[in-house]
């Protein structure tokens, strides 16, 4: 029998989910761990949350809430490792000696830094410029065969390759060199209010997103007052990103290609369409919001759940920082 490849995959609890990131990312987590081909590791990344300044009662709750929300939505911690980044130590552990083989050239041209401190004049800090390094620990230390990444990722795990060649050559056969995994194509969700951008929590107009849990009238109500365009054919064409966008994410939720929505929708409006969209979404959205409800009221079972999860993530993790401190010289406690 083939051995499972590993995959690690991470969402940082930095407020609530969109639905754009339950289709794009945490749903396909939980195809990936219903085959036989995968061994999956889940991790709340709440170290790389704090390069942007956080009040400490607002990022546990984010962090418990979205861990809530990775059980609801299928996650099964009982096949998949489930945990907190801060709860396993090797992480730091790690990112320090990969801190001490990556070239501050290599990290001056991280694309996201230079975006991140458009954004964050006020707090630019040194975390910021390491982040990718700590993000090449998280991989390397799982000894992760694949790693779900997404355009903006691209580049981080193309330097957490060049980090782990780099390891190797110095020191011997360490790490395995990660491959990204790219899932069967899907959705791209965006904007409701600018459907040429991302969909995003962080948009300034809220009528822009659906958050995963939003009252079921809000989700409703946002769908209606999705920009379109003058026209009232249901189809895909030039200037009509609004009405594909909203097509994209009927498709995501229902599972209908984009031609059957053109002929389930041929000679109907953009009324009619709109509440069969808003009726999908909530569809597949109020079952993970039920079960949402019912996890949070049981905040031992939660504690249990990350307790395990770190147990058995750090059994791994430990194994791969002994092996990188002996290589480096370090004398084994």
């Amino acid at each position: 029998m083939a051995e499972k490849k590993r995959i690690l995959s991470g969402i940082q609890p930095s407020g609530a989910m969109t639905l754009g990131n339950y289709v794009g990312a945490l749903r396909n987590w939980v195809e990936l761990q219903k085959t036989d081909e995968y061994e999956c590791f889940y991790m709340l990344a709440d170290m790389h949350t704090i390069t942007v300044r956080q009040e400490a009662k607002v990022l546990r709750k984010n962090a418990l809430d979205l861990l809530a929300l990775f059980i609801a939505a299928g996650i099964d911690p009982e096949k998949s490792p489930v945990f907190f980044q801060s709860h396993v130590p090797q992480h730091a552990q790690l990112s320090w000696v990969l801190n001490c083989n990556t070239y501050m050239g290599e990290l001056s041209r991280m694309t996201q830094f230079k975006d991140k401190c458009s954004k964050h004049a006020d707090n630019i800090n040194a975390g910021l410029f390491t982040y990718p390094v700590l993000m090449a620990a998280d991989i390397l230390l799982y000894q992760a065969d694949l790693v779900p990444v997404g355009q903006d990722q691209k580049q981080h795990l193309e330097l957490t390759r060049d980090i782990a060649k780099r390891f190797n050559n110095a020191y011997s056969e360490t790490f395995k060199i990660p491959e990204p995994y790219i899932p069967k194509v899907g959705a791209r969700i965006m904007s409701l209010q600018e459907p040429t951008q991302k969909m995003s929590k962080s948009d300034v107009n809220e009528n822009g997103y659906i958050l995963m849990l939003d009252p079921v009238d809000t989700i409703v109500k946002k769908i209606k007052r999705a920009v379109t365009d003058s026209g009232a054919e249901v189809c895909r064409g030039e200037g009509k990103e609004g009405i594909e966008n909203l097509m994209s994410i009927y498709s995501a939720v229902t599972g209908s290609s984009m031609d059957e929505i053109e002929r389930e929708f041929d000679g109907k409006g953009y009324g009619d369409f709109k509440a069969a969209v808003a009726e999908a979404v909530v569809a597949a959205i109020e079952p993970i919001q039920k079960k949402y409800a019912e996890l949070t009221a049981n905040r031992d079972y939660l504690e249990s759940v990350y307790r395990r999860g770190a147990e058995l993530a750090e059994r791994v993790a430990y194994k791969t920082v002994a092996k990188v401190y002996r290589k480096v010289g370090f004398i084994q406690p």
